[in-house]
């Protein structure tokens, strides 16, 4: 038995006004999230003096500090006393030597950076090698023709 087909694809001319108000809301969209801050920690780094300064060439484990001197270990602000501990605890987990890697803001003060440095050599944590992190120098070649 055959069927009569009674539905058309496009009955009527093809409309183009519900694509376009899809289109505008999506670039409402893409504006809105443009504009709205990201969230995160904003440190500003201190430019190197020198050109070749040495890196982490194994595990490292990342602490910042703001320029309010707040701690952020593992993407959440820290006290000393939880630092130590979770620094401790990931000494103790590795089997290699771990390098401490400090994100430090400009603003913060040359004691705040000897004293974590300090903390983080405390026999009870044990890390040896420390490092700041540094922005790499600005590219100074020049175009020649």
């Amino acid at each position: 038995m055959k069927f009569p087909r009674t539905a058309k694809i496009l009955r009527s001319q093809f409309d183009i006004a519900p694509f376009a108000a899809v289109f505008f809301c999506l670039v409402i969209f893409l504006l809105l999230a443009s504009v709205l801050p990201v969230p995160g920690l904003r440190v500003s780094l201190q430019p190197p003096a020198a050109s070749e300064l040495p890196g982490a060439d194994g595990p490292v484990l990342a602490l910042a500090v703001d320029a309010q001197n707040r701690l952020f270990y593992q993407n959440q602000i820290v006290t000393e006393p939880v630092l130590k501990t979770s620094l401790a605890a990931a000494v103790k987990g590795a089997h290699t030597p771990l390098t401490l890697v400090i994100h430090a803001d400009k603003l913060v003060t040359y004691d705040e950076l000897a004293h974590l440095a300090l903390l983080a050599r405390a026999p009870e944590i044990g890390i040896t090698n420390l490092v700041l992190a540094t922005l790499p120098p600005a590219s100074t070649a020049t175009h020649q023709p």
